[in-house]
Parts: structure tokens; C-alpha cells; sequence
């Protein structure tokens, strides 16, 4: 009898969480089956590689950029999927012809939001390392999920779910979620201000892509892990603590109302919850390398320095308005840290950016019913923000 394997589809191929997605993968083809990857096309040699190492045919690649497209469809010998919408077709199209039983998005920013909504809609598990789409769509994409489908792959919410289990709904007193501090841990806001790309991009503990390393070092990236918290986990921004520990180990906890706190501990490796969220809610023997107790280890916690990171507290602030203020965080940022690489502004002025447009935000955000209400919040804090830092660069 053969064994059945889980279906994994896998958005974002060629970035860090979806190569170690599909090492896993092959590590563990008695449970996993590969059924298609969607990719950006800034690597069309890798998305080749990948699919010719997966035996996957041209209709099971979706490639969003047209030369990179053509490319691969060239060298697997048919068409691949192309355009700015080529995951959420890929989605579409995968469900239809060999169903997919979990899609991992690990797409990068809001871009991830229709491939989002279109998993949720096959009925398939939403493996989500694509935060920011939840970020964007809020309360709308959780009306769409069912119970359980949205399965988290950041390292941080992931330990949530499993500490989460060792407690009954209702026995949840507060969240706490870890920081790393990222390569500023210390520096003060006028140290920070002759910040290069260059040093931004220098995590300490973990190997992540650019945009979410530069989020990591302004904390934004923690700003949108509180924001997803609570909507993961239907819970308040008030009831979530964030606490700095630079090793990286605990990767968040849970206290519960009779004082005990449970925490999620593991080496710096996203191989775990990556392998978890394919598996859920079983775990992959041997993901990774466990911790050895018999070393000595110290691991230290500190509060986060809001004067010097303010990105935190703004998120708290939106999660409370909720609506599409999120997204109007979410969308501003990504203006201001473009800018930020391409040399027009300041590191510190990428947290500017976006709260000064949250600032002017009760205009154009409100509550959202529906995609369109999120997408023209989107555009028109993308908008203001380039504005801003249009008059920034001068």
C-alpha cells in the first residue's frame, strides 16, 4: 500500500522560508509530496533547479515577472504561469487539477494577500509565513478562514500554537512575544541615524532575506508580529507583552492565569516551524538539531527601548483601532523602507514615515468589509507615504 503523503504547495520558492521548505521536503518524502512553486523571478536559475529536482511539470510554475517566466517555461519546455498575479492563478489552478492539502505562502509584503484569500477559499491549510498579508487584510481575511486553516510559520507565533496547548481556551492570562533587538539592540536614535543598508541587513541571530531583516532592525517586524498575534489568537493588543532576548532561543511563551509560563525553546533555525506548519499538528522527526543542556547557556530578557524603536507602540496602537489601520502600517513601511535602500531617507525616518502617515490615516481607513475597502486603503497610504518622503529627500 502506498502511503499517503500531505500535498504541499509552496509560494515564494526561492526565499529563505521556501528553500528550507522544500529541503524538508525532500528529507521527508514519506510525508510530503511537492504539487507546484510560485516564485517572483529574481532567480530563474534556482526556480529551474527546484522544479526539475521536484519532477514538477510547466503548469505547476508560476513565475510573477514576464523574462524570468519565459525563461523557465523555456528551459522545462512548456509555459509557465506569469504576472503580478501568478501565485494566487497558481493557487487557483492547483486546486482545481491536483488539490493541494496545505500552501505554504512565504511571499514577501501585502503582494501575498490574493494568494491568501485563494487558499482560504480552496479549503486548503494556509501555511502562513507571509504576515503581512494577514497584516493587510485583518478581521476580512479571519472571516474567511475556518477554524484551524491558518497554520503560522513565523518562528514566534508558531511557539504560541504549541506553548498554547498546554492550556485550555480561557486559562490564557497574557502572550509575551521575544524580539532579538536586531543589530541596533542598544544604539540610541541619533546613533541609528547614519545607518547603512549595508548594516541593516547584519542580523545577529538568524538569516533571513533583506526586507525582513531591515523590519527586523527597526522592529517593524515585531510591530506586524503583534498585530498578527492578535488576530491569530483573537486576542487584545493590551494582553501582549514583547520583551527583548537577544539569543534568539525562547521564540515567545504563554502565561496562564495561574501563574505558570510555558515557553517554546529551540535553536535559531526556522527549519522547526517550518516543518511544523507542512505537519500540523504533528511533529517531523529530526527538523532540527535540539538544544544541548548539557552546555552552559545564559539567556537574558530586557524591555523594548520605545524612544530608540517606536515601531512596537504604533503597532499596539493600530491593533486597538484595528479596521484597516493595519494595513496603512503595513503599506507604509514598505514605501519607507524602499526608500531607506534606495539611499532617499534616513533609517530613522522609515518609523517616521509611517507614523506620520497613521497620524493623517482616520481619513482614509475605516473599517473593512470587503478586498476592495483593503487595497484602496493600501493605495492611498503608499501614496502619502511616497509624498512624504518625496519632501524628506529633498
Amino acid at each position: 500500500m502506498v502511503p499517503v503523503t500531505t500535498k504541499i504547495l509552496i509560494l515564494g520558492s526561492t526565499g529563505s522560508i521556501g528553500t528550507q521548505a522544500l529541503e524538508v521536503i525532500a528529507d521527508n518524502p514519506d510525508l510530503f509530496t511537492l504539487v507546484g512553486i510560485a516564485a517572483g523571478g529574481s532567480n530563474p536559475g534556482l526556480v529551474i533547479e527546484q522544479a526539475r529536482a521536484f519532477n514538477l511539470r510547466p503548469h505547476q510554475v508560476a513565475v510573477a515577472g514576464e523574462r524570468a517566466a519565459a525563461e523557465v517555461g523555456e528551459a522545462l519546455g512548456g509555459t509557465v504561469i506569469d504576472g503580478p498575479d501568478a501565485a494566487r492563478t497558481l493557487v487557483e489552478s492547483v486546486q482545481v487539477s491536483d488539490p493541494a492539502d496545505t500552501v505554504l505562502n512565504a511571499l514577501v509584503g501585502s503582494m501575498g494577500l490574493g494568494a491568501t484569500l485563494a487558499t482560504l477559499r480552496s479549503g486548503a491549510h494556509l501555511a502562513l509565513a507571509n504576515k503581512e498579508s494577514l497584516v493587510a487584510g485583518g478581521d476580512f481575511v479571519m472571516s474567511q478562514a475556518r477554524p484551524g486553516q491558518i497554520i503560522p510559520v513565523d518562528s514566534e507565533h508558531s511557539a504560541m500554537a504549541q506553548c498554547l496547548r498546554s492550556g485550555a481556551e480561557g486559562e490564557v492570562a497574557r502572550i509575551v512575544l521575544t524580539a532579538s533587538g536586531g543589530p541596533f539592540r542598544g544604539w540610541t536614535r541619533e546613533q541609528m541615524w547614519e545607518v547603512t543598508p549595508e548594516q541593516a541587513a547584519a542580523h545577529p541571530t538568524w538569516s533571513m532575506g533583506q526586507m525582513n531583516t531591515l523590519n527586523s532592525a527597526t522592529l517593524i517586524n515585531k510591530g506586524l508580529e503583534l498585530i498578527e498575534a492578535t488576530l491569530l489568537f483573537d486576542t487584545d493588543a493590551d494582553l501582549i507583552d514583547v520583551t527583548v532576548h537577544p539569543q534568539s532561543i525562547i521564540h515567545s511563551m504563554i502565561t496562564f492565569k495561574d501563574g505558570c509560563t510555558i515557553a517554546q525553546a529551540s535553536p535559531p533555525s526556522m527549519k522547526l516551524p517550518i516543518s511544523l506548519a507542512m505537519n500540523w499538528p504533528h511533529r517531523v522527526p529530526g527538523a532540527q538539531p535540539a538544544l544541548d543542556f548539557t552546555q552552559a547557556h545564559t539567556w537574558t530578557f530586557e524591555p523594548v527601548d520605545d524612544a530608540a524603536f517606536p515601531a512596537v507602540q504604533l503597532a499596539r496602537d493600530v491593533a486597538q483601532q484595528k479596521g484597516t489601520f493595519p494595513a496603512v502600517y503595513n503599506a507604509a513601511n514598505e514605501e519607507a523602507a524602499a526608500a531607506f535602500l534606495a539611499g532617499r531617507i534616513r533609517f530613522p525616518q522609515i518609523v517616521d514615515v509611517v507614523s506620520e502617515i497613521l497620524q493623517g490615516a482616520s481619513g482614509f481607513a475605516g473599517v473593512s468589509s470587503n478586498i476592495e475597502d483593503i487595497l484602496a486603503t493600501e493605495s492611498e497610504a503608499r501614496t502619502r507615504a511616497n509624498q512624504l518622503i518625496d519632501r524628506l529627500a529633498r
